[in-house]
């Protein structure tokens, strides 16, 4: 696999326009009852967790076997990948991937945490600009909780569909399969993960 990755610490910096999961432009610190990125990751993994901003540069075959995990129906196009790993002296706290997607016609920005051995803790919705009655749900949202990607990541598998909100559902599974899909190439928890600070 020709994977390979760069990190260093900050105060969770601000990442660069060319990353791919994220686009802070999306989500103004001043957008009502929503995180900004830094509130997010803090909220994910508070102190004493440090976070690192990392990137990953996936190779054409890297990426093309993400997509076919991830399924047919899952876009997967963004060779570089920007994540954030949470430790601790004790170890690995876990991992996350924010998803810029589009819903209907306009964008929302989900934050997906992947703890070991490679399932979601949760999701948090950072942004979303359609109307508020598609917004995605807390209890929704919780059963995604410990799931790895499988079949059943899905809506015609274990996850139930949002009424009235379909397009949501759909956007927030594609997000979450497509994280995991990533996660799985890049391997972030492996102690053989080549990074540089």
């Amino acid at each position: 696999m020709s994977i390979w990755a760069t990190s260093f610490r900050a105060r969770i910096p601000v990442p660069r326009p060319l990353t791919w999961l994220l686009v802070l432009g999306l989500f103004p610190s001043t957008v009502q009852g929503q995180l900004t990125l830094d509130e997010a990751l803090r909220a994910a993994f508070p102190a004493p967790a440090r976070i690192e901003r990392r990137t990953a540069f996936l190779s054409a075959s890297d990426l093309e076997a993400a997509g076919k995990q991830a399924g047919a129906d899952v876009p997967m196009k963004q060779r570089v990948v920007t994540y954030y790993l949470a430790q601790t002296s004790n170890g690995v706290l876990g991992v996350a991937y924010f998803d810029s997607h589009r819903v209907r016609t306009l964008n929302e920005v989900v934050m997906i945490v992947v703890v070991p051995p490679g399932r979601i803790r949760n999701i948090e919705v950072l942004r979303f600009a359609e109307p508020p009655e598609y917004h995605a749900t807390e209890p929704w949202l919780r059963q995604f909780e410990g799931r790895p990607l499988s079949p059943e990541l899905s809506l015609k598998g274990s996850i139930r569909n949002l009424t009235g909100a379909t397009l949501t559902s759909t956007a927030i599974v594609r997000a979450a399969r497509r994280a995991l899909a990533l996660h799985a190439r890049i391997d972030p928890f492996s102690a053989g993960q080549a990074a540089t600070p």
